[in-house]
Formats: C-alpha cells, structure tokens, sequence
C-alpha cells in the first residue's frame, strides 16, 4: 500500500501502519518496565525485591537483575536456590545481556507449592515484562530438584538446565534405611514436603531419575558440574546414573567432572563452559 500524499505534498503513513507501530512501541515500552519493590545494586547490576502471589493465594518473595542492556529475546537465567552462592555464571550471563531470577522455595524440594511459585513467577515475567518463554535453568544442590520438577511438567519452556551437584532424587539417600535411622532426621523436611512416609520414599519414582525422558524427548540440552568425590550428593548415585539414563532415553547431556572434587565449592572458577553452554541453547 503506497502511502496517500497529503496537502501539502508530504507522504501520510497508512491508519494501519501508524497502528501497528504504535502497538510495538507499546510493548517494547511493557517489555522494559521497571520491576516493583526495593531496588539495590548487586555486582554492579540494578536488583529488585519484590511479592508475588501464586494460584493458591500463598504470597512469596521474588527477584530480578536487570543487565546493562537486555540481549535479543531477553534471555534469563533462572536460579532456584542459594541465592548468590558461587554467583559467576551469573555475572557473566547478565554481562551477556541476561536477566537473572530467583524466587523463594525454601524448604519445599520441589514439592507442589513450589511449582505453582515458579508457575506465577514465569507467567509474570513472561506476560508482563517480555522475558523469553524459554529460560536457563540453575539448580545448585537440593536445587536439582526444584529446577528437574519443574522443567519436566513444563519442557517446552526450558532452553537448557545447568546442574551443580544437584541432587536429582530421594531413593539413593533412603535405600536400605531402617525406621529410627538417624540419617533420616536429615531427610525429614524432603520427605514432609512431599507427604512420604520411609516406604514412600523408598518407592518414589517421581523424581528425575525416573521422570526426565520427556526432557530428552524435548531435547532439552543439559549440563551438570559435579566433583566425583561429593560427600552430600553422591556422584555415582546421582549425575552418572542419572547421566547414563538420559542418554539412554536419547538426551543430550554434558558432565564436567572435578576429579576428587566434593559438594563443595559449586561452579567453576572460570565459568566459560557453562557461559558457552547457556548461550548456545538460546
């Protein structure tokens, strides 16, 4: 359509395209609104703290690090617990342009009440703020199981899962555990939060060792950071078995192995791999 000449000899943009572009303009205005609440530095990033409520009414607390200038889709990476422990893959992801994200399910290890946290959170940053509908997942620890619950009831809403030392089910800390074992004072918040009795827990297949073939389905690329010598997560029973059965289901799983590395310290201390890994599953 050419645009009509107006009185003066000057071109008119049609009603239609004036429309269209003032749409736009209004969503990349959306897209870049400021978050609510409290707002603080952190490394040198704009960080805002603020509640959310999920479905069932339950109010929690949220958190956004907006990075200098936000990347093509306005990638995230999506933190799940410990918040700012070992944080240099998020530095260098914000660097890139990268939101980052944390939201409060402590305690919960992935339970129902913290899926619908995730499930708030991800519909506010996505429909609200524009954020991409395929976050970075980040799961430290027993934030293996927050990360792994929720990304196998969403796959298609995953772009790649970055896992330290997570641990990726109850069975192997259970088996062969008698009622009265003092090791299971340890375990008695995971198996609350998901209303397991010790028979339960012995039988549970609903973690990712059992559940993750539709993320290999999904071909959700992953990768997970272990040191083999772990203590808390122990690396055979966790990442190389669960590893071995991604593979199996026809995933595609990276494992950088710190040789007699334990749970402790998480991450790299160049976190390259791990950048290069997110941004190529963008």
């Amino acid at each position: 359509m050419r645009p009509r000449p107006t009185r003066n000899g000057s071109t008119a943009l049609p009603v239609c395209g004036l429309l269209i572009a003032l749409l736009l303009t209004g969503m990349a205005q959306a897209a870049d609104a400021t978050f609510p609440g409290k707002k603080t530095d952190w490394n040198g990033f704009q960080r805002y703290d603020f509640p959310l409520k999920d479905a069932r009414g339950e109010e929690f607390g949220c958190r956004v690090v907006t990075p200098k200038t936000a990347a093509k889709g306005r990638p995230w990476i999506w933190r799940a617990r410990f918040w700012a422990h070992e944080p240099q893959t998020d530095v260098a992801l914000l660097k890139k342009g990268f939101h980052l994200v944390y939201c409060d399910v402590a305690n919960l290890w992935g339970n129902a009440r913290a899926i619908a946290r995730w499930d708030t959170c991800y519909k506010f940053l996505t429909a609200t703020h524009g954020f991409s509908k395929r976050p970075a997942l980040e799961g430290m620890s027993r934030g293996g199981l927050m990360i792994y619950h929720w990304a196998i009831q969403r796959p298609k809403q995953v772009s790649c899962i970055y896992g330290d030392a997570p641990a990726m089910g109850i069975r192997p800390y259970v088996k062969g555990r008698k009622p009265g074992s003092p090791d299971l004072k340890k375990l008695k918040a995971w198996m609350t939060a998901h209303s397991l009795s010790l028979e339960q827990a012995q039988a549970y297949t609903h973690d990712a060792l059992d559940t993750a073939r539709v993320l290999a389905k999904a071909r959700v690329p992953l990768i997970h950071v272990c040191g083999d010598a772990d203590e808390s997560v122990p690396f055979v029973e966790h990442t190389a078995e669960f590893a071995r059965r991604y593979r199996k289901w026809g995933g595609t799983i990276k494992v950088i192995v710190k040789k007699g590395g334990k749970h402790h310290p998480h991450s790299l201390k160049d976190p390259t791999p791990i950048v290069d890994f997110i941004l190529a599953a963008q």
